[in-house]
C-alpha cells in the first residue's frame, strides 16, 4: 500500500497564494472603482436638481463630494469637470463632464490606470411642483 500523506500540500499552497495576490489587488482596486461609480451617481443627483442653482454651485458641491469620496484627481485637474447649463425659458439641460484619470499602485510592482470620462445630461424643469 502507497501512503498518500502530503501530496496535497503544494496545490494547497499555490491555491493560497493565488487568493492572497487577488484579495490584495482587490484591496487596492476596490475603493477606486466605488468612488468613482459613487461620483458618478452624485453627479447624476446633482444634475436633476440643477434648476436653480449656477454653474459654479453645482462645481462646488460636485468637488465636495469628491474631496468626500477620497478622488483628489477631480480636485487637482482643473479640467476634470465641466458643468454647462443650457436652454431658454422654464426648460434646458444641464451636463456634467467629468473627466479625469486614477492610478492604482499594487505595492509598487504595477500600476493600473483608471479612466473616468462620463457625460451625464439631465432635463432642467423649473416649474414644475
Amino acid at each position: 500500500m502507497r501512503h498518500q500523506r502530503g501530496e496535497g500540500k503544494i496545490g494547497c499552497i499555490i491555491s493560497l497564494l493565488v487568493f492572497g495576490t487577488l484579495a490584495a489587488a482587490g484591496y487596492k482596486a476596490i475603493p477606486v472603482y466605488y468612488g468613482n461609480s459613487e461620483l458618478v451617481d452624485a453627479c447624476d443627483f446633482i444634475a436633476s436638481g440643477a434648476a436653480r442653482k449656477t454653474v459654479e454651485t453645482l462645481e462646488r458641491e460636485i468637488k465636495d463630494k469628491a474631496r468626500e469620496l477620497g478622488v483628489v484627481e477631480v480636485l487637482t485637474d482643473k479640467n476634470a469637470i465641466r458643468v454647462s447649463k443650457t436652454g431658454y425659458g422654464e426648460t434646458g439641460n444641464c451636463t456634467i463632464t467629468l473627466r479625469y484619470k486614477r492610478v492604482i499602485d499594487f505595492y509598487g510592482t504595477y500600476k493600473w490606470t483608471v479612466v473616468t470620462d462620463k457625460r451625464i445630461t439631465k432635463p432642467i424643469f423649473e416649474n414644475i411642483g
